[in-house]
């Protein structure tokens, strides 16, 4: 009886390791959109769980305004998630310079994306790669289709039909003619230099060649859309100078406006609030038959945290994410969030469908300030703001704008001296 019950208690212990051993590994997530945990929650997890069983996932974000701090602070102290969401460029590249994300580069996964989309997780030298892309955002103009067909004014392709079909809705009287206000200053800069800018320096040739120092900021690449700007002003409604973002977003889901300079992270919101069917279009180009540019600007991506105790795991996960499955997910569930992955992705939102179908029309780029050119004082992204917004005012001419902006740029930026 001794020895069978022995027996039974080592196959006891046996059985109790066997257990400990064989538990699911447990990732956390570290991410600043929070307004995605229920996607993460009901969607993206299980999906992930039901193919890799013995992983399970945790998804827990902090506030946007608060992500920065928050991740920094559990990154020194050892306690950041094995995972981590990566904002775009320098401040996730900052993160991998100081040892806390680990490079993915010798990830077959990598291969699904182009070298634009790996850009905003790369090292300057494209060496290494530290986050797997996830989804970019592609700017354009949103319009009111019914104030379109009520106006009789038909979609505009180049700059002169643009201004045409302005003219149209200022003469017709009914609708301000295009809802953006320069009170906040970033949206004169996002949804509008750096929407229609790409067509004037060609995209990733241009913003390259200003980052070689081969083009600089008073070129006619980069001045003249500052030109194009300045035709704005009148198209924009009174007191269009204190009109704030969500003022613009208002004017134009109550159906007061035609046309809006967007992001497609407007989708989602403009489909909840607009009782009016929507259409897009890309950002004119000079002349019928020119090449055309679009912003499709790396927004999200994801890494691994080099101190997590489960790096296949996290590996795992990371691969999944790199796959259809995932983008097929993300993209359906954030209209407006394009997947990155070289696989097409069918999206069902006819929004959405429209945006990225100029992906397959147009050559694409990213936004001309965000690798390289803001890190130094003063500060690239932030005074083509205030130049977007004095070029749509009149207080200051084209050739004026580039001129600052390139002394600026120039006082701390090497290949620009």
């Amino acid at each position: 009886m001794k020895r069978k019950a022995l027996l039974l208690a080592l196959a006891s212990t046996a059985l109790t390791a066997t257990s400990v051993m064989a538990e699911d590994v447990t990732l956390n997530i570290e991410s600043w959109r929070n307004d995605d945990l229920t996607l993460w929650q009901d969607k993206i997890i299980p999906a992930f769980e039901a193919a890799n069983p013995g992983i399970k996932v945790n998804f827990t974000p902090s506030a946007p305004t608060e992500y920065n701090a928050v991740l920094n602070s559990k990154l020194d102290a050892g306690s950041a998630g094995d995972l981590i969401t990566c904002r775009p460029f320098d401040a996730s590249l900052a993160l991998y310079d100081a040892g806390h994300l680990a490079n993915l580069a010798d990830m077959e996964a990598m291969g699904n994306f182009s070298d634009v989309a790996k850009s905003a997780w790369q090292t300057d030298d494209g060496s290494a790669s530290f986050c797997v892309p996830m989804a970019s955002v592609i700017h354009g103009f949103i319009y009111n289709k019914e104030a379109f067909s009520e106006v009789g004014v038909e979609v505009p392709t180049t700059e002169a039909e643009f201004f045409a079909a302005l003219d149209a809705f200022q003469k017709d009287g009914n609708y301000i003619p295009m809802a953006m206000g320069t009170n906040d200053q970033w949206e004169a800069a996002t949804m509008g230099y750096n929407n229609i800018g790409p067509n004037y320096w060609k995209g990733e040739e241009g913003r390259l060649a200003l980052i070689k120092g081969e083009q600089k900021l008073t070129d006619d690449a980069w001045t003249k859309p500052y030109e194009t700007l300045a035709k704005w002003a009148p198209y924009l409604g009174d007191g269009y100078e204190a009109q704030t973002y969500p003022d613009s977003q208002n004017l134009f889901t109550l159906g007061r406006a035609a046309i809006y300079p967007a992001g497609s992270w407007e989708i989602t919101g403009f489909n909840a609030q607009a009782d009016f069917e929507m259409g897009a279009f890309k950002a004119p180009v000079m002349a019928a038959g020119d090449t055309c540019y679009i912003s499709d600007h790396t927004d999200i991506g994801i890494g691994m945290n080099a101190a997590t105790a489960n790096p296949e795991a996290a590996k795992a996960f990371l691969t999944w994410v790199a796959s259809p499955e995932f983008a097929s997910i993300f993209g359906n569930a954030l209209p407006g969030f394009f997947p990155l992955s070289n696989t097409p992705v069918e999206l069902e939102d006819p929004l959405a469908k429209e945006f990225v179908s100029w992906r397959g029309e147009c050559e694409s780029t990213i936004r001309s300030t965000y690798q390289i050119l803001s890190r130094g004082t003063p500060n690239l992204e932030n005074d083509t703001w205030g130049a977007s917004v004095a070029a749509i005012k009149g207080t200051s001419a084209p050739a004026d704008l580039g001129a600052k902006l390139q002394d600026g740029l120039a006082s701390w930026y090497a290949p620009q001296q």
